[in-house]
């Protein structure tokens, strides 16, 4: 069964490869007049209206603009609880601390594996309906083998990646080392069949350099790829780190030095779009929602892709600093507060996060097909807003602009 959607008034591809899509006519970018033809969950075609082939259905879009979905590489939905009274004490003027993850992690532990499913499924539903198609979410709110093993199973039920974060926080009550060599032992063992990545909070009142290094070599023995929260709360070594273990992203970087831009942008040096993703460097991964809710200073993204480093714009929702899962109000704030472009924007929430996965050329060694970006045999996420171009996110700021998401090749909205 073919699908053809097409009278599109503007297709942002964000498939910036070099390589024109088959009968385009166009390299990359923009097309207008555009049209997509979907394959079950592939892409089949892209190119301009008139040059459209014959399908079993067709979609007329209105002369709306399409976009890839959005790929959303931060974000913690496997949680219980609620921490209202903490954003309201941030809003009083109090700074934010990463203690409150205690918080979450008592009410998380206490609930049910029935309730727990009932409120991932009902987050990762608001997620799709406002054009994400692609998802990562991590543990972190277990913090003891059993309950870290549990967040992880459930999380890859409705998650397209799961990564595993029991280096989230020292639980109150346990010794640091003690914990470290336990997220480095008995818990990465338990959870490690259930996901794809490690990552770990390294910074002031969670993990030291050292301990954070320990986590991290020890997850990539097993097997799992690599990501960390660094320099979110001030200066530190998440940057450094992060490059020193070839992670995939950092997450945050709200506090850059020069030398951590170097860094950062070093391991992008010679990278080409179109080469094997093991051959892509440390993406910066930045969180416009967190930064507003936490008061905390922007992360300086245009600062980082005029350095050369490729970033990527994601939720990061949480209950505690990031409640909300609308990448649409991500995009939009990176534009009007971070200094990107519409475009650049739209690329970070969209190649971006699929780079920072590693899930944006395929098919992978596990078979996955590309996601991020629109081009024939990549993976059909298409994401229909309800105006004319992808401009009209920052233009209308705030307004429901989601008008259609199509996931895998079947419509979600």
């Amino acid at each position: 069964m073919t699908l053809l959607i097409d009278n599109i008034g503007e297709l942002s591809t964000q498939h910036l490869t070099g390589e024109a899509s088959p009968g385009s006519g166009e390299a990359a970018g923009v097309i207008r007049g555009a049209a997509v033809v979907l394959e079950g969950e592939r892409i089949a075609w892209v190119g301009r209206s008139s040059a459209a082939p014959a399908a079993d259905e067709r979609y007329d879009a209105g002369g709306r603009a399409v976009l890839p979905g959005w790929v959303d590489s931060h974000s913690h939905l496997v949680f219980a609880g609620d921490r209202t009274a903490e954003f309201e004490a941030r809003m009083a003027g109090q700074p934010y601390a990463a203690g409150g993850i205690g918080v979450t992690t008592a009410a998380t532990r206490a609930a049910s594996d029935g309730e727990l499913r009932r409120l991932l499924a009902a987050r990762h539903a608001d997620a799709v309906a406002g054009g994400t198609t692609y998802l990562e979410t991590k543990t972190g709110y277990g913090l003891d083998v059993e309950n870290e093993r549990r967040s992880a199973v459930l999380a890859g039920e409705v998650a397209d990646e799961v990564t595993y974060l029991g280096a989230h926080l020292v639980p109150a009550g346990a010794d640091p080392e003690a914990y470290t060599e336990l997220v480095c032992g008995e818990m990465l063992e338990a959870v490690r069949p259930h996901v794809r990545w490690a990552d770990v909070f390294c910074e002031r009142g969670a993990f030291t350099e050292e301990q954070s290094r320990r986590v991290l070599l020890a997850c990539r023995d097993a097997g799992l790829g690599l990501r960390v929260h660094g320099n979110q709360l001030g200066h530190g070594a998440g940057v450094r780190l992060a490059v020193e273990v070839g992670a995939a992203s950092v997450d945050h970087v709200n506090f850059l030095a020069d030398a951590d831009l170097e860094a950062l942008a070093g391991t992008w040096e010679g990278w080409a779009p179109a080469g094997s993703p093991g051959d892509a460097g440390t993406v910066a991964t930045v969180l416009p929602a967190c930064d507003l809710s936490t008061r905390a200073p922007l992360a300086p993204a245009r600062a980082l892709l005029d350095a050369g480093v490729q970033i990527a714009i994601a939720s990061n929702c949480n209950p505690g600093t990031s409640y909300t899962s609308s990448m649409n109000f991500c995009v939009t704030t990176a534009v009007l507060q971070m200094g990107l472009s519409v475009q650049e924007a739209v690329r970070a929430a969209t190649f971006g996060g699929a780079l920072a996965l590693r899930r944006h050329a395929g098919p992978d060694e596990d078979g996955q097909r590309a996601v991020g970006s629109i081009a024939v045999g990549h993976r059909a996420d298409l994401h229909v807003l309800d105006a004319p171009s992808a401009t009209h996110l920052a233009y209308r700021p705030g307004m429901p602009l989601t008008h259609a998401v199509w996931r895998a090749g079947w419509r979600v909205r």
